[in-house]
């Protein structure tokens, strides 16, 4: 898709992981595309696009309640579930590096998740 007029891109960097095996030895090499939320302008491309972190201190007092209480406590790991959301916002990405289309080097992806 062509860059849409006077539209902020939000850029990406390749985040590169060696997967071990229990021994230590190299199990597989693997990679992600991450977009950099920071390059983001307010009142552009800025509303409701975040990533939210919970404190370590919030953590154990949240655990300590449930422990006083008896509470029950499940985990789960959210790491990518932001992956099968869907975005009510616009937002445009650069072309991965290494994957631009030479045929259109200033197009840009529309981010549907």
């Amino acid at each position: 898709m062509p860059r849409p007029p006077r539209a902020h891109v939000v850029t990406g960097k390749w985040i590169f992981k060696h997967k071990l095996q229990s021994d230590g030895s190299l199990e597989r090499y693997k990679t992600r595309w991450v977009l950099r939320g920071f390059t983001q302008w307010p009142g552009v491309d800025f509303d409701e696009t975040f990533s939210p972190v919970v404190k370590p201190p919030t953590v154990r007092m949240v655990l300590s309640l449930a422990l006083t209480r008896h509470w029950p406590i499940h985990q789960l790991d959210v790491k990518n579930a932001f992956l099968h959301g869907t975005l009510t916002e616009t937002v445009y990405s650069q072309q991965p590096s290494g994957f631009e289309d030479p045929a259109h080097p200033d197009y840009v992806c529309l981010l549907k998740k």
